[in-house]
């Protein structure tokens, strides 16, 4: 039952998950962090099968870091979505990954953007988006209440709106989520939240 969602504001982009490991009927354990900080100024939440999603991600992530440490400077945001859709084009054709992916990440001549990934190597820029069960959910919410000048508090309120409506009718609901920014200060974890057993009760916040 796992969750992604990406909304991109102002001059931010947020990206929020699920942290519940589950396989069938299993929840293996509820602190899994599914939003990778690939670089400073790059997020890449996935979902998918975990070890496809682990494997997948790591390996981004650390072509990102060689092809820097080569050439002494960083991939774009959108070298690095077109890098991670040709990656999984490639083994689409031989041993593909079952992973979906929203990348998001902020330049300084562009600014904050967000990309939606999936296992078949679908590629498109967005404002917004969401994957597994959850997004049944978020993408009627978001084509609502998003705006492109949203603010950082107004995104995470979004995000929270969300989380809530997937909390209060998915059948199998996670308990915990995690949302992390980016924007010119940088990839970062903003929040984390924890839920009781209603839906309806209010969260409890860590930052």
């Amino acid at each position: 039952m796992e969750c992604v969602l990406g909304v991109v504001g102002r001059d931010f982009a947020v990206v929020a998950a699920d942290t519940s490991a589950v396989q069938s009927i299993l929840v293996h354990k509820s602190d899994e962090d599914k939003v990778m900080v690939l670089d400073s100024h790059k997020l890449m939440g996935a979902s998918g099968e975990p070890g496809d999603r682990v494997q997948f991600t790591e390996y981004i992530q650390k072509n990102l870091h060689l092809y820097q440490f080569r050439n002494n400077i960083p991939l774009s945001t959108a070298a690095t979505a077109n890098f991670t859709r040709g990656e999984l084009a490639t083994a689409l054709r031989k041993n593909p990954y079952s992973v979906n992916i929203l990348l998001a990440g902020y330049d300084a001549d562009v600014g904050a953007s967000l990309y939606y990934i999936d296992y078949i190597a679908t590629f498109h820029k967005i404002e917004k988006g969401a994957f597994g069960y959850g997004a049944y959910f978020c993408l009627s919410l978001m084509d609502k209440l998003y705006r492109p000048d949203m603010s950082v508090e107004e995104a995470v309120d979004l995000v929270d709106k969300c989380i809530k409506e997937i909390r209060l009718r998915l059948v199998v609901a996670p308990q915990k989520f995690i949302i992390k920014i980016v924007d010119k200060d940088g990839a970062r974890e903003y929040a984390r939240r924890a839920y009781t057993d209603s839906p309806s009760e209010a969260a409890t916040v860590t930052a």
